[in-house]
Order: C-alpha cells, then structure tokens, then sequence
C-alpha cells in the first residue's frame, strides 16, 4: 500500500537554508527529496514577502519545484488572528509575529509537518508545546515542527 505524500510547510528559513553553509547540506538532501516526489510542499505569502530583498539564486529556488507538489497559501483573517492568539498567550513576544504567521498557516491548511532551520522562535520544544495548546484550545489540530535534520534522518 503506497502512503500519502506528506505536505511540508516549508519557511523562509529553509528556503536561505539551501544556500547557507552552515545548513546547505540537510536542505538540499531534502529539496533532492522534494524533487523526486517525496513530499508536496506548501509556503505562502509571507514566505515571498520575506524573500523579496533575498539574492535571486533564493527567490529563484521556489520556482525550480515542480508546480504539482506545490501550494501556496495566502494570509487570512483567520490565520492573523490564529497568529496573535500565539502572541497574546505568551508563547512568543510580538516581534515573532511572522513567525506566528506561518505556524498559523500551517495549521489552518493542514500541513503535516511545518518545516524550520528557526530554533528560537518555531523549532523549540516548549514553544512547540505552547502553539500546540493554544491550536487545542481554538479548536486546531496540533502542528507538528521538525528542522530539515529530522525530516531526513530517516533516509541516510
């Protein structure tokens, strides 16, 4: 029985990531993965918002994938106010607010894993733990938040 293609929920953080020395090798092996069908990706409006001072060769990377593996989402009153309950909770302070973002479209659109070289603000245990509360609380399913590392160690 073949398995659903999972979507990933990929940030800006791992688009810079296949050109960042420090995380190139791990987004690379996973856009590989990306390109032979692996998995559908899924960005959205903020994601280009935030690449539109990024150098070509990044703003380009999006454009290589494939159009059937991949969607794009816009931001929605929904996912604002999804995003601002993150903030007025207390699991991040306001300046991550676009980081809230992308959580909150993450989740709204049903992403299976939200895809982050982010630790601070998106791929941290406890503030996984907090989005994840407050998901519950408004009704959302639970997101799941790995790094491009976890997405691949079961390849190698």
């Amino acid at each position: 029985m073949e398995s659903k293609r999972l979507t990933l929920y990929v940030d800006t953080s791992v688009i810079g990531g296949y050109f960042d020395l420090e995380f190139e090798k791990e987004t690379r092996i996973l856009f590989d993965n990306i390109e032979v069908e692996k998995y559908n990706i899924m960005y959205s409006s903020v994601t280009e918002d935030e690449l539109l001072n990024a150098p070509a060769q990044v703003k380009n990377l999006i454009d290589s994938i494939p159009n059937l593996l991949i969607k794009k989402v816009e931001l929605t009153e929904e996912a604002v106010q999804l995003a601002d309950a993150y903030i007025s909770e207390g699991v991040v302070g306001k300046t991550s607010r676009e980081d809230c973002f992308h959580i909150a479209l993450a989740t709204i659109n049903k992403a299976d894993i939200l895809v982050s070289w982010n630790f601070k603000h998106i791929v941290n245990v406890f503030r996984i733990r907090g989005y994840n509360a407050v998901n519950i609380k408004l009704g959302y399913s639970q997101i799941d938040i790995r790094s491009p590392k976890e997405i691949i160690s079961n390849e190698e």
